[in-house]
């Protein structure tokens, strides 16, 4: 969320809704950059910036090329990749980097580059 009040302010208004219900847990985070679900949103001088976070300790592992599953899987594979990409980073730099590390996962998953190539044009 994004308000005018002091962080005193905001403190004092979340620690009274967390105490309402005692079954709901609320925690909270105030900072200028954060992790939420698979975004990382970053407050850049009232400019807000979005990009893919990773976490670290998952590995860049999908569905091997080599599976038994029909081509069309790998294309929407590829292509929800892209389109998450696409729809997630504010920043255009921050695109390119996701594009490379979609393709370093689909190089280490045994994708033939030809096949990357292919469907990265498609998508553009």
């Amino acid at each position: 969320m994004t308000t005018n009040l002091s962080q005193d302010q905001i403190k004092i208004q979340l620690d009274k809704v967390a105490k309402k219900d005692p079954n709901i847990e609320i925690t909270y985070s105030i900072a200028s950059c954060i992790d939420f679900l698979d975004v990382i949103i970053n407050n850049d001088n009232s400019k807000l910036i979005t990009s893919i976070y990773h976490k670290p300790a998952v590995e860049p592992y999908i569905l091997p090329y080599t599976s038994d599953n029909p081509r069309h899987v790998h294309r929407n594979i590829l292509y929800a990749a892209l389109l998450r990409a696409a729809r997630l980073c504010s920043n255009i730099d921050d695109f390119h980097m996701e594009r490379v590390r979609i393709d370093m996962s689909l190089l280490v998953n045994d994708y033939p580059p030809a096949f990357i190539s292919k469907h990265f044009l498609r998508f553009f």
